[in-house]
């Protein structure tokens, strides 16, 4: 047990000496050194996949950071689910003004119902025909507005996962998802010494694997 705690110690230790060590590096070159294959990657993805356009795009264009990521299958998805609301909504504002119109009407004192078949749709010419006509059309363009309203709100909820789906997509497009994941530890000499020590070699997905050595007694 307590050779298990020195081993983890050592490493703690191992990784702090290879952070300054590296530090150190930048400061006596003067230079930075030479990006690793991991970050050579890193830079392609974020030119590639930048979820700060990802987001922009979706915000300006539906589906457009959807096509920047390249998932075109889903420009469909985005149009449909904002399309329905946006239907709804114009319905509702055909309907709203039109029974405004109707009621106004039908409230003057007088009612205004002159050539009213000429003037409303046709639809709507039943409530010039009973007694409570009028608080029925009212009713329904009460109706009609708050429908309206609601697609407004269903039509900015769809727009906001529209970009929420492109910045998420954007970010993972940069992760490794795949089974290749190990962790091996080996005997190792260490380096300009005769001193015994263990190796720690990390494998991920198809990335090169690290490295990280450890000294025992």
């Amino acid at each position: 047990m307590a050779r298990v705690f020195i081993l983890v110690i050592a490493f703690i230790l191992q990784c702090t000496v290879a952070l300054s060590q590296k530090q150190d590096t930048l400061t006596v070159n003067g230079s930075l050194p030479r990006p690793s294959v991991l970050e050579r990657q890193d830079s392609l993805y974020k030119a590639r996949f930048n979820p700060r356009k990802a987001t922009i795009r979706s915000a300006i264009i539906p589906g457009w950071g959807q096509a920047y990521n390249k998932k075109y299958w889903k420009i469909p998805l985005v149009y449909g689910a904002i399309g329905v609301p946006t239907y709804t909504f114009f319905y509702n504002k055909k309907w709203y003004n039109e029974t405004r119109k109707a009621a106004k009407m039908l409230a003057t004192d007088p009612p205004d119902t002159a050539n009213y078949r000429n003037r409303i749709d046709e639809k709507l010419w039943a409530f010039f025909s009973t007694p409570n006509g009028l608080n029925s059309l009212l009713n329904y363009r009460n109706q009609f507005r708050r429908d309206m309203d609601y697609s407004i709100l269903f039509i900015i909820l769809t727009w906001g996962l529209n970009v929420v789906d492109a910045t998420v997509d954007a970010h993972l497009k940069g992760f490794d998802i795949s089974d290749n994941l190990s962790l091996q530890i080996r005997p190792t000499i260490l380096q300009g010494s005769s001193t015994a020590g263990m190796s720690f070699v990390f494998t991920l997905g198809g990335k090169s694997s690290k490295t990280i050595t450890s000294q025992t007694k």
